[in-house]
């Protein structure tokens, strides 16, 4: 029997999900989001993981349609056409992946500095972790998918089983006067936290970037995604009462940054500390390698479709220069921002990614097969999502405001600077 040579299987597909997933999100900004939602921002990891359930049922269904490593730059050109504003979507999508790429590399840089003494541990070498991660990972995905599918089966396996034992530990131990009701804060609190919380499902997207790596994927595309987000959701929910079961709101605030760290000095002591600042580190690392491979598929589709410079679509090794280009953006904005501004910034740019492809699916369902309403409620909770973060940081932050807006704008001059010198290159030349 003839086997398929492509190297990303339905596991290889779940754990790509998942370490692009399990990475920043929950280590870093456990504290940023406790400081919204107080002890239960479990509730918006709920209310987080239900929204990428949805979407991730759309983009599945999308997926299966039509597989493409360019994920979800390939949906929005079959439901849009190949246009400005497909190309504005597709390089604002781009951008979002670069600022959470960037996001990824400061945590990791974060956590790394905990292992040098306090008096060393000065903002040079977070800028020297935080860059040193991303060119590690951009050396190893020119070496090709196989590598960067066999780093995200050990990668992952390692930070589940640590992470699982610590929730399962700090539930056993959990003190349930620390989880009551009566610490909660106003409702509206726990819809905006979703600002900071999407932003841990966020990279199940690049799921859809495996599918022509894929031997069958009109079958294996939408089960991974649905199985990635699952398994997330339920160790997001386990692991933010392992947390607020054992620390007070307030400590967690002060932890901030190493939150999860500092949740596991109760239960093990300095140990338990190194341990999960050990596997931070693991998780990390692994949600760069799985969102860099996602992020080059993405260029490479957008160079492909004109709506990106040719060079990100050239060659170089395993990969693509399109590779090169975006990891010395990401290590620019690790530099320029902090952790609660990238979260803020990357979870309503994909959020209107996601709402304007949802729609779009909308458009072409007959083809896809899909549920209307389900479809429908993907777009409709992004869309909500997306209004409710938007007004959270315009109360705390115009700066991030203007931000987005500068994206939007960049996008589209972009968009249109490309298109002007694609009819220059095709008009005949007079002789």
């Amino acid at each position: 029997m003839h086997k398929s040579k492509k190297p990303i299987g339905f596991w290889s597909a779940v754990s790509m999900g998942i370490g692009a997933m399990v990475g920043a999100g929950i280590f870093a900004l456990l504290g940023e989001a406790s400081a919204i939602s107080g002890s239960a921002v479990y509730i918006s990891f709920i209310i987080g993981g239900v929204i990428a359930l949805f979407s991730g049922y759309s983009l599945g269904k999308l997926g299966a349609r039509y597989p493409s490593s360019g994920g979800i730059i390939e949906y929005l050109s079959q439901s849009y056409g190949i246009g400005f504003f497909t190309g504005t979507m597709g390089i604002m999508l781009y951008f979002s992946a670069i600022v959470s790429l960037s996001l990824i590399a400061k945590a990791f840089g974060n956590y790394a500095v905990t292992f040098l003494p306090v008096n060393e541990a000065s903002q040079i070498w977070h800028n020297l972790f935080s860059s040193g991660i991303i060119i590690l990972f951009v050396l190893i995905n020119l070496k090709g998918a196989k590598d960067v599918a066999v780093w995200e089966r050990v990668t992952v396996g390692i930070k589940f089983v640590v992470l699982a034992g610590l929730s399962i530990a700090g539930i056993i131990f959990l003190n349930p006067a620390l989880l009551s009701p009566h610490y909660y804060p106003p409702s509206n609190d726990i819809f905006f936290s979703l600002a900071i919380t999407f932003f841990a499902f966020e990279g199940f997207r690049v799921i859809t970037n495996t599918a022509e790596d894929m031997p069958n994927p009109s079958e294996t595309l939408p089960r991974a995604m649905v199985t990635a987000i699952l398994l997330v959701m339920v160790l997001y929910v386990a692991i933010a009462f392992a947390v607020f079961g054992n620390l007070p709101v307030e400590k967690v605030i002060e932890a901030k940054d190493f939150a999860l760290a500092e949740a596991a000095l109760p239960i093990f002591g300095q140990i338990g500390f190194t341990v999960v600042a050990i596997t931070a580190l693991i998780a990390t690392a692994s949600a760069i390698n799985a969102n860099l491979y996602a992020v080059t598929n993405v260029t490479y589709q957008l160079a492909k479709d004109g709506e990106l410079p040719a060079q990100f679509g050239k060659p170089i090794a395993h990969s693509k220069e399109g590779l090169i280009i975006s990891g010395v953006l990401i290590i620019a904005l690790s530099l320029l921002f902090d952790l609660s501004e990238i979260a803020a910034i990357g979870s309503i740019s994909i959020l209107f990614v996601h709402t304007v492809t949802h729609v779009g699916h909308l458009k072409i369902i007959s083809e896809t097969d899909g549920s209307f309403i389900l479809v429908f409620v993907a777009a409709l909770l992004s869309f909500v999502a997306m209004t409710l973060a938007l007004i959270y940081v315009s109360r705390v932050s115009n700066y991030v405001v203007y931000i987005l807006i500068g994206f939007v704008l960049v996008a589209s001059i972009t968009e249109i600077s490309l298109q002007k010198i694609a009819k220059r290159e095709i008009k005949p030349r007079v002789k």
